[in-house]
């Protein structure tokens, strides 16, 4: 079963602004992630969201029944500061 893909527009903003290799490798990983989410994401401690690592880059979401919804996509030093 594949999940359906949402991704913030402050998501796209910010992949717009990478090197082309970091928005594919992003893309990718979220590609493979669509057909089983659990495998790839962990659940963040205390928060209902959840964390996808890709290298050094964090990909936030909120993961339901059928949808996996990006809503924040940062560098690992600054995506928990928010």
């Amino acid at each position: 079963m594949n999940y359906e893909l949402i991704i913030d527009e402050e998501a796209i903003r910010f992949l717009e602004k990478q090197e082309r290799n970091i928005r594919r490798r992003i893309f990718s990983k979220l590609q493979q992630a669509k057909k089983n989410p659990q495998h790839y994401f962990q659940r963040l401690e205390g928060r209902l969201d959840y964390k996808l690592r890709v290298g050094h880059y964090r990909v936030i979401a909120d993961i339901t029944a059928n949808k996996i919804m990006v809503t924040l996509i940062r560098h690992r030093k600054d995506v928990y500061k928010r």
